[in-house]
């Protein structure tokens, strides 16, 4: 057994977990496209009153963009989705990976075999990326195709910036699910999905009260959101460092505490 081996056994044993999700988030977001069609009307009338919301339409970026165009309405609904879709499917896989192998009792057959923990912890983090990456350009492929079939203008070069940035900050949850998966000897699911929910209410207080502002960055939702993608806002390079460090120092932490902790068999 190697590292190609683990890989593709992990790449199985998942991908009925990545095909529900692509259903769920791919579908809700493309459904939400094509029925802009049909809510673009009665859009416009409330789109005034919602950015008139003061504190809540700053957190959902309503007075950023109007919802009646299909960017607004994007940013609003299919970003939210995809948003919180993506970053629980990366939490439940990244949670999940490592401790499982307790949790199951195979640990004890998995390191009888001629393969280190750094070649396991690899091979299985490679998988978890993949899987990541395979969702989200499923989604992004679907996208496009109710935006095309909709046939209203979009601006594709934020667009593609927006599913770059969901990307990165799904690949940063993942790092941090992953380190904790490093330290459960069972499956912990609720902590990862916790996770997911408390970061996204974390990133909503700060956009909502004026004297957490600065504290946004340290959030991964900072960066990729939607409102500001599509509206013209620079991407903020702090944030996107700090993003960095966080998946780099948690990789690390999983990688060495793996290596010393006493595995149940």
């Amino acid at each position: 057994m190697g590292m190609a081996t683990i890989f593709k056994h992990e790449i199985k044993a998942y991908i009925k977990t990545l095909l529900i999700w692509f259903v769920c988030v791919g579908g809700m977001g493309f459904a939400c496209i094509l029925l802009f069609s049909n809510l673009k009307e009665s859009m416009g009338g409330m789109a005034e009153s919602f950015a008139s919301m003061g504190a809540f339409a700053d957190a959902f970026g309503m007075s950023q963009l109007s919802i009646a165009t299909l960017e607004g309405f994007y940013s609003t609904e299919v970003g939210t989705i995809h948003a919180l879709g993506g970053a629980m499917f990366a939490a439940i896989i990244c949670t999940s990976i490592l401790s499982k192998e307790e949790d199951g009792h195979t640990s004890e057959y998995l390191y009888s075999m001629p393969i280190s923990r750094t070649e396991v912890v690899t091979a299985k983090l490679f998988a978890a990326m993949t899987h990541i990456a395979v969702l989200n350009v499923a989604c992004v492929m679907l996208y496009c195709i109710g935006i095309i079939v909709l046939g209203e203008d979009i601006s594709f070069k934020e667009f593609f910036i927006y599913h770059l940035m969901q990307f990165f900050m799904h690949i940063e949850i993942a790092g941090i699910c992953f380190c904790i998966s490093s330290f459960m000897q069972k499956n912990k699911l609720g902590i990862g999905l916790g996770i997911v929910l408390m970061l996204y209410a974390f990133d909503l207080i700060t956009r909502v009260i004026p004297d957490l502002k600065d504290y946004k960055v340290v959030g991964p939702f900072s960066y990729s959101n939607a409102a500001d993608i599509f509206s013209g806002e620079k991407l903020d390079v702090v944030a996107i460092i700090i993003g960095s460090s966080i998946f780099i120092i948690t990789i690390i932490s999983a990688y060495v505490k793996y290596n010393k902790k006493d595995l149940a068999s």
